[in-house]
């Protein structure tokens, strides 16, 4: 709630709150009245159906929409760009974003048949990370690929199929460039074709048995790869 509150991009409209989250929240709600914003009080199970979730913290706020259009998400001179395609899992998009925000990404778009970034789960997965960095959403996939390019970005697919991985990669100093990590499914990855139509592909190298990662831990390792390189 308090990303919410010092959002650059948005505002905060109202803020509804029970009595219990009131009491627990004085400063919060304080700041909130501050701001102008108009704070409402409900009840438990408004809270509750608010939220959409089974233990709701008390405290709802109605905001502005999250996506900004690509090429304001894209301005400037973007380093590290998360590119979710088809990511239909909300804790999972959540989560990727909340990476992205950590690694220090410029911009995280929600691509293709993305799950909608203002899904319940999404946004609470995020952390208050949807509120951090610049969002952006575009049913037409190539349309994202096309924008990422002009804004100078380098498309990579993870792939866990691919034929070089982070390692090499790094070595060679293709990391140290303007990256957009492209992220699909964690059930089926990206699609053929999609991954055909970037600029190249890169796995995570695995030491051990696992046969693969999960979407959030692979986006971790990718992201921070790039980030790291870009600070050295």
């Amino acid at each position: 709630m308090r990303e919410a509150l010092a959002w650059k991009n948005g505002q905060v409209h109202e803020l509804f709150v029970t009595a219990m989250a009131a009491e627990r929240n004085p400063e919060l709600l304080q700041s909130a009245a501050q701001a102008g914003i108009r704070i409402s009080e409900v009840t438990d199970k408004a809270a509750a159906s608010l939220s959409e979730t089974v233990t709701p913290q008390g405290l709802v706020a109605a905001c502005d929409a999250v996506p900004q259009p690509l090429d304001t998400a894209l301005q400037g001179t973007p380093r590290l760009v998360a590119v979710l395609h088809g990511v239909s899992d909300p804790g999972n998009a959540g989560t990727v974003t909340r990476v992205a925000d950590a690694a220090g990404a410029d911009a995280v778009i929600f691509a293709g048949d993305t799950v909608d970034p203002h899904n319940g789960k999404c946004v609470r997965a995020s952390t208050g990370s949807l509120f951090h960095l610049p969002i952006a959403r575009s049913r037409d996939a190539a349309e994202v690929f096309a924008a990422c390019r002009a804004a100078g970005l380098r498309l990579v697919a993870a792939d866990g199929y691919a034929g070089t991985d982070l390692v090499e990669a790094s070595v060679r100093g293709e990391l140290a460039q303007p990256t957009a990590w492209v992220f699909g499914s964690e059930a089926h990855g990206l699609p053929d074709d999609v991954v055909a139509s970037l600029d190249t592909s890169l796995k995570v190298p695995l030491y051990g048995a696992a046969e693969s990662l999960n979407l959030a831990t692979a986006a971790a390792v990718c992201l921070y790869a790039s980030a790291r390189d870009q600070r050295n």
